[in-house]
């Protein structure tokens, strides 16, 4: 390792996505500017998927991508469980999500079937929901127990909607959705989004659309026969208490664990028991992340990165602010 690379809280420049269904929020609500896109679907603010590499925007290993740096620093970076588990390839990816029309309705694989079609993770995924316009929905799981063969009629018939579960939203929402859940994000929704580190999606319906040439986007009917979870649950909405100067949990799985951090003043973090990298995502106002001496400001639609190396994180902030902490488990 070089003298003169050491780590710090990394920030990235973000990568921005055209899709047949973005919008504008993520310039007019986030103040990210997507040009010379037409709209913008999605940001990738931390990504280490191929073709897709967040690059370092500031500091001595700026231009350095997620892979490289794990290539250099390791378990200082990524924490040594994770470093044994994954190598050099980063377990999550962390998005902003402008759904201006409904999205397509699709599945994710989980693991298992990932590896073996795809040679990729599986994609299990959280969304909070940063802002909803007003009758705002999403599809999250079935509305009732089904089989592949009653799903397959319903979707033969053009009736697929009829088996789907529908989630009224609102800004503060959570959803976790295990790899195998039938969903689709709805027309007027900005959320965050943490997920496995895959960009494996079966688009299952797709209301018919066609983009500017008139074609229609690929339908994966057969990939999502294996993928899809029939059962329903009794919930699919994150209950939570949300409350002012607490670490509230909204996720708790194998993949990941995210906390919400809804402070009035700034903070001290401490993650001595945790071997893993911390993730912050701004939703709200803005701060200073500082780790034994080094400093990176954070603000709304960013995220930044914290090294394993820095257990005890400084949030300073001169008014609120609110935030996704994400770590590996």
């Amino acid at each position: 390792m070089s003298e003169k690379n050491y780590l710090y809280p990394l920030k990235f420049d973000t990568i921005f996505k055209e899709k047949i269904w973005g919008g504008t929020k993520i310039k007019d609500v986030l103040n990210k500017d997507f040009s010379p896109l037409k709209n913008c679907g999605e940001t990738w603010e931390i990504s280490g998927v191929e073709g897709n590499l967040s690059k370092v925007s500031e500091g001595n290993l700026k231009g350095w991508t997620l892979p490289e740096l794990i290539a250099e620093f390791k378990g200082d970076l990524i924490g040594s469980k994770v470093y044994e588990e994954y190598g050099n390839e980063f377990p999550l990816l962390v998005k902003f999500i402008d759904a201006a029309q409904d999205l397509s309705i699709q599945v994710h694989p989980d693991d298992k079937l990932a590896k073996a079609r795809h040679n990729s993770l599986g994609k299990t995924e959280m969304w909070y929901v940063f802002q909803a316009d007003e009758g705002s929905r999403l599809i999250s799981g079935f509305n009732k127990n089904t089989s592949k063969e009653e799903y397959l009629e319903h979707l033969n018939n053009g009736k697929l909607t009829d088996l789907l579960n529908y989630e009224d939203v609102q800004s503060g929402d959570c959803f976790y959705l295990p790899a195998g859940r039938v969903h689709t994000i709805g027309q007027g929704l900005l959320l965050a989004e943490i997920q496995q580190s895959s960009d494996v999606t079966y688009r299952i319906y797709d209301f018919d659309r066609t983009d500017d040439e008139g074609n229609k986007r690929e339908l994966h009917t057969e990939e999502a026969l294996d993928a899809l979870d029939y059962n329903t649950y009794s919930n699919y909405k994150t209950n939570y208490n949300p409350c002012l100067n607490e670490s509230v949990p909204l996720v708790k799985s194998q993949y990941f664990r995210t906390n919400l951090l809804d402070y009035t003043t700034g903070i001290i973090r401490e993650h001595y028991e945790s071997d893993s990298f911390i993730i912050y995502t701004c939703l709200q106002g803005e701060a200073e992340i500082v780790t034994q001496g080094h400093s990176t400001k954070i603000c709304m639609g960013n995220a930044v990165l914290v090294p394993r190396k820095f257990p005890e994180i400084h949030i300073r902030a001169k008014s609120g602010f609110k935030m996704l902490e994400t770590f590996m488990p």
